[in-house]
């Protein structure tokens, strides 16, 4: 069954008019024609699957295949864009109508302090002073988000260094700090992070 928490904290920080989707990661969910993934170990075919069911259900049509490109991304129907997310426990996705924003990101990490030995590859100097690790998994989870949302437009791969998040209670703005074009250094994705059900949940939307 969905876990009414998780949903609850994504509706409580999406954006309106964005469908919704939960998946169990363990479970066995069908492919649709075209969501092939050829070469995947058993576990990474039922994340794949189920990411594929929880976004499905955030388009409200179950019979719509959302093949992976040649970048890995997913391909969304003509006029969607969305992301998807997973960790062991759980799946979830969000879609938007792309008349209404430009790229959406969710992360979604478990929520345990960011191990020591990642923090000099995630979490740039200035963000690790004073930084416990429950804070550094909200920065990496906020980069993972905004990561997702930009993506869409620039289609562009990059390291964590590229950007700076600055944390104001629930909201966080991920800022460029070297252009990625169409992105120029400055600029900033705007988000949410909430911690439920065992989760940190982050939400960016351009």
């Amino acid at each position: 069954m969905p876990d009414a928490g998780l949903l609850a904290a994504l509706r409580g920080i999406a954006p309106d008019g964005a469908g919704l989707g939960w998946a169990d990661p363990c479970a066995v969910y069908p492919l649709r024609p075209g969501e092939a993934l050829p070469g995947a170990v058993p576990a990474r075919l039922r994340e794949f699957a189920a990411g594929r069911f929880a976004a499905r259900m955030a388009m409200g049509n179950q019979a719509q295949a959302i093949p992976q490109g040649a970048d890995r991304a997913p391909v969304w129907p003509g006029g969607l864009v969305g992301s998807i997310s997973h960790t062991r426990a759980a799946c979830l996705a969000v879609v938007m109508s792309a008349a209404r924003c430009r790229g959406i990101g969710v992360d979604l990490e478990a929520d345990t302090p960011l191990e020591p030995e990642l923090w000099e590859a995630i979490l740039r100097p200035e963000e690790r002073i004073g930084m416990t690790g429950a804070q550094a998994k909200s920065v990496f989870c906020a980069k993972e988000a905004a990561y997702k949302a930009q993506y869409a437009i620039s289609r562009t791969l990059y390291g964590f260094d590229a950007m700076r998040v600055q944390m104001q209670g629930d909201r966080f703005a991920a800022v460029f700090v070297q252009p990625v074009p169409p992105f120029a250094s400055g600029d900033q994705i705007a988000g949410r992070i909430v911690r439920a059900a065992g989760h940190v949940l982050a939400l960016a939307q351009i």
